[in-house]
């Protein structure tokens, strides 16, 4: 019987191939000879960060959507002052200059760990700032992708946005990480690439370099070493998928789900466009705001605007008006440190601290969608109470946006949704966030990645309250969190009443596939089944069987 190590589903799809392992970082250590001159060790080391952070800019100035935002916030680690004050001290003191940065980093990554939420995430990715600085003074090539010269499954203790940006989908055709979560950096990425994805697989460690695996990003399993008729079974599976209908989102039955995509740029509303979007469901405004030290202006972010509606055409869009804070630095907020950010100011709390930024965004979206004459929706982030939603709706209002919505991410606005749903209207749940307030689990954290399976019942229960909420007032409902991407619980959130599904483009096919192949009876018998269910197992099982796919 063929062995199989069980990790968490990341990003959906099946892949075939050989394992190989990320190459290792260098090592440091306190007994390495320190340099003869203090001062000079320390401008070196100042020129490796340079060096490293000019590095991650020119990757975010050349990515989009996600990987753009994050490798940018990675740059901004790699210049943050109070590291390299760290390493001046310990190269001071008389320490190793390269074991000086391996220390300091260590440092700093222990207190993200500590702040959880969003910093939590940020560690990982100091950590390869670390690497690559490291490696910069030693004059050795940092970790990176293996050569192959067949198509092979990444395996990693864990994946940093500077390696996974860089993956090309024909060579990677899966990705195992032994640490990581459904909704870490990592996963994000392995989505927007198409790449089906495995984490926080702590078995992975013992699977031996060329082991031929069967990867399965919608069920979290990999199958070491499987037969050859399984091997069969996998390459017939693919081949399905890349014949898959096209089109707008249906039921075999004939129910329409519009199938809309989540976008950050131009580039991925051209992608949306080419796969088949049929709009946009999460339009993410942080790119212009990011890695900045003063707001946009509005004339700034009216041409930007106009420029990705005008990509997309025809098709609906949903703007998300700015989503960041703590986690996510914005300089020219002054905004102070949060112990815990993901619980701070962040989402429309912002304007609570600067409410110009988003009059001013606002004002923009209204300016280019007139400009463009796209039919644009506009929703904000972080709504937990009905003063909050009437405050936003209201603003919008004042700037010509005809229709307002909320994302529903917080418990809070779930339980009052009946409430929230008189003073907008539509909802977009934020499945990701959701998850992580509603079982308080940092989304980030490896040990509690379980608690984000899609499959949990509890985020069923809850999602199913929203919808009766929004029904009881006419609202339309939407999913634009990561669940939206996995082809089975996607037709799980239709049985559900969920009217539309929004994720990274290269989602969209599976998607659409596995609704064609089932009817609105079976997304709500499946539906049902995870609701009736014990534990995310059984939820899964039983909607499985229910959409005809047991086994």
């Amino acid at each position: 019987m063929t062995r199989e190590v069980r990790g968490v589903a990341a990003a959906p799809g099946v892949a075939l191939g050989p394992v190989k392992w990320l190459a290792s970082a260098p090592a440091t250590s306190p007994n390495d000879a320190p340099g003869s001159d203090p001062e000079a060790e320390i401008a070196r080391a100042e020129a490796a960060f340079k060096t490293v952070a000019a590095r991650y800019a020119a990757q975010a100035s050349a990515a989009t959507g996600p990987a753009a935002d994050i490798l940018f916030m990675t740059s901004a680690l790699a210049e943050d002052p109070s590291l390299l004050d760290q390493v001046r001290v310990g190269i001071t003191i008389g320490g190793p200059t390269a074991h000086s940065v391996t220390e300091a980093v260590e440092h700093f990554a222990e207190q993200l760990k500590a702040l959880g939420g969003m910093m939590a995430e940020r560690a990982s990715d100091l950590r390869d700032v670390g690497q690559r600085v490291v490696a910069e003074l030693l004059g050795v090539d940092p970790p990176g992708i293996p050569d192959s010269a067949e198509p092979f499954v990444l395996a990693a203790q864990d994946l940093a946005p500077a390696d996974t940006v860089t993956l090309d989908p024909a060579q990677v055709v899966g990705l195992l990480t032994v640490a990581g979560g459904p909704t870490s950096h990592t996963a994000i990425l392995a989505k927007a690439l198409g790449i089906p994805a495995v984490v926080a697989a702590p078995g992975a460690v013992d699977i031996a370099e060329g082991t031929v695996v069967v990867l399965d990003g919608g069920t979290g399993s990999v199958e070491i070493d499987p037969d050859e008729r399984r091997r069969e079974e996998v390459r017939a599976e693919r081949t399905r998928q890349a014949d898959a209908p096209t089109g707008p989102g249906r039921t075999a039955d004939g129910h329409a789900v519009p199938l809309l995509a989540n976008v950050g740029s131009v580039a991925d509303a051209r992608l949306a466009v080419e796969l088949g979007a049929e709009g946009v469901g999460l339009f993410r405004t942080e790119f212009l705001f990011l890695g900045r030290n003063s707001a946009p202006t509005v004339e700034e972010q009216t041409r930007q605007y106009a420029e990705i509606f005008a990509a997309l055409g025809d098709r609906p869009i949903t703007v998300r008006t700015l989503d960041a804070g703590s986690d996510k630095p914005l300089p020219f907020l002054n905004l102070p440190e949060e112990e815990n950010p993901a619980l701070g100011v962040r989402g429309l709390r912002l304007s609570n601290v600067n409410e110009g930024t988003l009059l001013d965004q606002l004002a923009a979206i209204e300016a280019a969608a007139q400009e463009s004459g796209a039919s644009v929706k506009v929703m904000a982030p972080m709504v937990a109470t009905v003063d909050e939603a009437h405050y936003f709706a209201g603003r919008a209002r004042e700037a010509g946006l005809e229709t307002r919505g909320v994302m529903i991410e917080i418990p809070a606005a779930a339980i009052r949704s009946a409430h929230l749903g008189a003073e907008v209207d539509f909802f977009s749940i934020g499945t990701n966030d959701l998850s992580q307030y509603l079982f308080g689990a940092d989304r980030m954290s490896s040990a509690v990645a379980a608690l984000h399976d899609p499959w949990q019942p509890a985020l069923a229960a809850t999602i199913a309250m929203v919808v009766e909420g929004a029904t009881a007032n006419g609202v339309k409902v939407g999913v634009c969190g990561e669940s939206a991407s996995h082809p089975e619980f996607a037709c799980v959130l239709v049985g559900l009443g969920v009217e539309t599904l929004s994720m990274a483009p290269r989602s969209l096919a599976g998607v659409r596939a596995a609704l064609a192949g089932v009817t609105l009876d079976q997304c709500r018998a499946a539906a049902q089944a995870v609701l009736s269910a014990r534990t995310a197992a059984d939820a899964a099982a039983a909607a499985r069987a229910a959409l005809g796919r047991a086994g």
